[in-house]
């Protein structure tokens, strides 16, 4: 369940977040939704894939995992990664409208929220904490990067560089496992496009951002050695 408010210095004067990463804390997902801007980080650790919503659009997302509630970069000592997506750091805030502004919200729900432990949201008189400043930045830089995936996504699908694909696993104690349902960009059919329209994927900065989601592929091979030190009881 899902409570969201809209955060105020007054009702939620003491209110702390836990910013650990644990499963018990929600951080027990495949995968994540992020943004062309976003890229650069993201394909530094986790393979980028699109998934097709079910109003046909394509989002793409930050991938941790080969099945439902599989987050392979979760340890004993928390998040595994130098570079944790930010719809995983904005929890549990989120951007919500109120008479056509952009208002932060907070799901008082979340195994997050506190009132004894974790950052202060507010300091002592009201003000913002530097902790709330950063989730301010961290939200407003996801509400930009999602206005930018439409137009992104569009240019992919025009020059027809997004392809439905499945990775067959075979894991080092031999099972074998699937992962399907997911796009990843034809790094050929990309290479092979015409001077025009490389050049129109470049002038609207496309290009690098289609780049970067096809050399994050390159992780799945550390996925795939993840889950084999996971069956092997290492982290």
């Amino acid at each position: 369940m899902t409570n969201h408010v809209l955060l105020n210095n007054v009702d939620h004067k003491d209110l702390r977040i836990i910013t650990t990463r644990s499963a018990d804390l929600g951080d027990d997902v495949m995968f994540a939704p992020t943004f062309p801007g976003e890229f650069r980080s993201v394909q530094a650790h986790y393979p980028i894939v699109f998934r097709k919503m079910a109003d046909g659009q394509f989002q793409p997302l930050a991938l941790f995992g080969f099945q439902e509630k599989q987050n392979l970069f979760l340890g004993p000592r928390g998040w595994d990664a130098t570079y944790v997506p930010l719809m995983i750091e904005r929890l549990p805030f989120l951007i919500g409208r109120s008479d056509q502004q952009l208002m932060v919200h907070v799901d008082l729900d979340s195994p997050r929220v506190s009132r004894t432990t974790g950052e202060p949201v507010f300091l002592t008189h009201g003000g913002s904490s530097e902790f709330l400043e950063r989730m301010n930045s961290v939200l407003l830089a996801i509400h930009e990067g999602f206005e930018g995936t439409p137009p992104f996504v569009a240019q992919l699908l025009e020059y027809q560089l997004l392809e439905s694909f499945v990775l067959d696993i075979e894991l080092a104690n031999g099972s074998q496992n699937r992962l399907t349902g997911f796009y990843t960009l034809n790094e050929e059919r990309l290479t092979g496009l015409s001077g025009f329209a490389l050049e129109r994927l470049s002038k609207a900065g496309h290009l690098q951002a289609a780049y970067m989601a096809i050399a994050s592929l390159a992780n799945f091979r550390a996925l795939i050695e993840r889950q084999n030190r996971l069956h092997a009881g290492t982290h």
